[in-house]
């Protein structure tokens, strides 16, 4: 694995550890560093847990790298029996987190729905993070196109209730692969057919899927409070990809760029551009951790 430009080194085993925090039990990853007074390195997703930072984190070898399942993603649990998740909810989970384990600021990288959790956090916790990279938060309240974007979301929501996973991941496709803003007559198409992706078109009565179920409608119509955001002294970056031009997550991240007076920092690769094989997916993890070590290292 690649850590430092030039430099090949053995992936740290992560130790791994609880914490109980209201309504849910988290479980976390440090990766620890030696001899280094930078702060840690808090890399968050969500619904996507901490198996999916697996690559990005081989290339801070010199920084302590925290990576976490969100409350309801695979090995953290909720207690209360609660179907949704807010990105109020995250955000005071992460600054538990953060807490407990540092008592102080860390940098955060967040990306599609952790980055939505990650300007939460900020807003109500400023002190937490130094640096804060928000990479595509998939906000469709914040797009010009936002009452039709909110209302294809919310028809994800409902094709799994409907339907169940297959049909719900085929509308999440359509939507997410949609490249500009969504026309005023996008529902009326028929609901795409699930085979064409190779999904199941048989539903097996489920309805617990951490982003159908607990974070689709919450992540996406979360509006984001600039001025808390303008006000912290936290720097800010908002992330795009460069592959991901005119897709919803992508267009979401230059709108709140643009809410907040910053200029948005292309990197390499589209939504999923750091991931290295997890989920069966490849991007530009190398150039992508490249990017990410100059835009920290610039804070």
């Amino acid at each position: 694995m690649t850590g430092q430009a030039g430099s090949t080194r053995e992936p740290r085993a992560p130790e791994t550890h609880t914490l109980q925090v209201p309504t849910a039990v988290l479980t976390y990853d440090v990766r620890p560093a030696t001899g280094t007074t930078a702060p840690a390195l808090l890399l968050i997703g969500s619904p996507m847990g901490a198996a999916g930072f697996a690559t990005l984190a081989s290339h801070f070898p010199d920084r302590t790298v925290i990576t976490y399942d969100p409350r309801g993603v695979e090995r953290s649990h909720r207690t209360d029996g609660a179907s949704t998740s807010t990105p109020e909810e995250h955000a005071d989970d992460l600054h538990r987190l953060v807490t407990h384990l540092n008592g102080g600021e860390v940098d955060v990288f967040a990306s599609s729905g952790g980055a939505v959790n990650g300007l939460a956090l900020v807003a109500a916790h400023p002190h937490d993070v130094r640096t804060l990279v928000a990479h595509e938060p998939p906000l469709a309240r914040v797009v010009p196109d936002s009452a039709t974007a909110m209302r294809a979301s919310k028809a994800i929501n409902e094709a799994y209730e409907r339907g169940g996973f297959g049909p719900a991941m085929a509308r999440f496709i359509m939507l997410v692969s949609h490249v500009g803003p969504l026309p005023a007559d996008y529902l009326d198409a028929p609901d795409p057919d699930p085979a064409m992706f190779g999904l199941p078109t048989s539903d097996d009565g489920s309805r617990n899927d951490p982003l159908f179920a607990q974070n689709m409608i919450s992540s996406t119509h979360y509006q984001p409070d600039i001025a808390a955001l303008r006000a912290a002294p936290t720097r800010t970056v908002i992330a795009v990809g460069v592959g991901s031009a005119g897709q919803l997550a992508e267009r979401a991240g230059r709108a709140v760029a643009e809410l907040l007076g910053l200029e948005p920092v292309v990197f390499p690769g589209d939504h999923g551009g750091f991931l290295g094989g997890e989920y069966g997916q490849t991007g530009e993890p190398d150039a992508f951790a490249a990017k990410l070590r100059e835009v920290l290292t610039q804070g």
